[in-house]
């Protein structure tokens, strides 16, 4: 599938009060777009560079899980240089999934959030982000967002992509990849404009409204327990009955799994 940077271009101009000035490289087939958009940044490309690639043969998810990408998928990474402190890393991929689900909201998308980093419609998988940074003196300087969008390419049974969920309407409110492209790329930048030093406390309860776990039972290290939230630190909030007494625990990303509907 072709993707259009005119028109891409075009739908991004009606936004021209970004904090970033954009500049789009369009590639038919990456690796990865993160790991490419790494190259042009060490090649001098300024915050602000997009990376989009039709297709991805080696894509990459959290934990260094493979990030199936067949055409037809929307594969972007755009580059920041948030200066946050190195301890507020987790805001980043908090705000930025805030940021793209709210903006796919305001589309009357009922995207929620998985904790961390996913976009999830109906249950299912729509997306995911990936955010890989550079430190510099303790502070993040250079950081990438890396987003993966399903939209009309094959999807696992846990998976789900926009047009089978338009399939039924007679005006979708995204019409092709590039429109999601520039909602995707408008969701980043909100996401980025409220990243502070002083932390998520601005966005977490925004995130919380959307996060799809809250209240949800789980069981860690064989004890019951129900999710509370997010911690302002981006860790699992989660309150378990043990034999002695209910206690809250914090979970960091990747010890736990919360699986999808089926």
């Amino acid at each position: 599938m072709a993707f259009d940077r005119q028109q891409l271009e075009s739908l991004l101009g009606t936004h021209n009060h970004a904090p970033l000035q954009l500049c789009l490289h369009i590639f038919e087939t990456l690796t990865s777009t993160n790991q490419k958009l790494w190259e042009l940044i060490d090649g001098g490309a300024a915050p602000g560079t997009i990376a989009i690639a039709a297709r991805q043969t080696s894509g990459r998810g959290q934990w260094g899980r493979q990030w199936h990408s067949p055409g037809g998928g929307l594969y972007l990474s755009l580059a920041i240089a948030p200066n946050l402190p190195a301890s507020n890393s987790a805001q980043l991929t908090l705000c930025m999934a805030w940021g793209i689900a709210t903006a796919l909201r305001d589309r009357g998308i009922p995207v929620l959030l998985k904790w961390p980093n996913d976009l999830l419609l109906l249950g299912r998988k729509l997306g995911g982000i990936l955010t890989e940074t550079r430190i510099h003196q303790g502070q993040i300087t250079k950081a990438i967002v890396g987003v993966g969008i399903n939209w009309n390419n094959p999807v696992p049974e846990t998976g789900i992509n926009l047009q089978s969920f338009f399939k039924h309407q007679q005006t979708p409110p995204i019409t092709c990849l590039e429109m999601l492209a520039a909602i995707t790329i408008q969701g980043i930048l909100s996401g980025y404009q409220h990243c502070s030093p002083s932390g998520i406390e601005i966005v977490l309860p925004s995130y919380l409204e959307l996060l799809s776990s809250r209240g949800r039972t789980i069981v860690v290290d064989g004890c019951p327990g129900v999710v509370v939230g997010v911690s302002p630190t981006g860790d699992l909030r989660v309150r378990v009955q043990s034999l002695a007494a209910k206690s809250e625990i914090c979970l960091k990303p990747g010890t736990i799994s919360l699986g999808y509907d089926r």
